[in-house]
């Protein structure tokens, strides 16, 4: 019993485990409708989209939540703007912000004396370093993007299975699309304190393509994919306390593992089944 307590004795690392917990939900939640609309690499550019905001905010001694609202507000609109005035694909706008947002904040944490230590805790998070004011922030997240999830749980279902259907239903997705945009960008400023910039799309898609293999319906594979989320928080900072290993990334790690080993063992039984039927 010790093995499993003794990672989480002190407070600071009881904070580290709260923290991460609720942002595993709050990613997980956002991040089933990421699965379900074959969104992951958007969510990929997202997470890289509020790195200059952070940077931006940390070199003028701002907030850094402020800062990172307000670049990916400037990802959304920067987004809208390249696919509507150029014949460019939405992967070529979204490559092209992907890479720029993120060498804009490295270019803006170069001017800070302490660019190397500011840098790795932007991208790789401080899972440790979480404090009560951190995850009363994140709870008030958590609130608004469970809130706004289950007030426009219909226009979500249907954009993701069909836009066009969603349209003809009169579901407005365009707007729907801009209420999930700002659920991708509460979800990774809610988490990127206790994961990074770089880690939380482990947590964003992780937990609910893992749900994916194991559940069908939205509801259960969004309580699934929170369940899995939390496990994942916890092992990862059990085996980070034994192993000596990040704490965040190896958060992040744990429920891409679990989504190849789930996977295998499905291929495995299907190959049984087959094999059993061919006998």
């Amino acid at each position: 019993m010790e093995w499993w307590i003794e990672p989480f004795a002190l407070g600071f690392q009881q904070r580290a485990l709260i923290g991460g917990a609720i942002a595993a939900v709050m990613a997980s939640t956002v991040g089933t409708w990421l699965v379900l609309r074959g969104m992951s690499f958007f969510g990929d550019a997202f997470v890289h989209g509020v790195v200059p905001g952070v940077a931006a905010a940390l070199v003028l001694g701002q907030s850094p939540l402020l800062g990172a609202a307000l670049a990916a507000l400037v990802m959304v609109l920067a987004i809208e703007w390249v696919q509507r005035r150029t014949p460019l694909g939405v992967d070529t706008s979204i490559g092209l912000l992907f890479v720029g947002m993120l060498a804009l904040g490295v270019v803006i944490l170069s001017r800070l004396d302490s660019y190397s230590g500011s840098l790795t805790s932007i991208l790789f998070g401080d899972a440790l370093g979480v404090s009560w004011a951190d995850i009363e922030g994140q709870l008030i997240v958590l609130v608004i993007v469970v809130a706004v999830s289950i007030v426009l749980y219909r226009p979500l279902v249907s954009l993701s299975l069909n836009r066009d259907k969603a349209q003809l239903l009169g579901m407005n997705p365009r707007r729907t699309h801009v209420a999930l945009l700002a659920l991708i960008a509460l979800a990774i400023i809610g988490s990127y304190q206790s994961v990074g910039t770089l880690l939380v799309l482990g947590l964003l898609i992780g937990p609910p393509a893992v749900a994916s293999l194991l559940v069908k319906t939205i509801p259960r594979l969004m309580l699934t994919a929170g369940i899995i989320g939390i496990a994942s928080v916890w092992l990862g900072l059990t085996l980070s306390y034994y192993w000596g290993t990040a704490g965040s990334a190896t958060m992040a790690l744990v429920p891409v593992v679990l989504f190849f080993a789930v996977m295998g063992i499905k291929e495995l039984r299907t190959l049984r089944r087959g094999t059993a039927v061919g006998a």
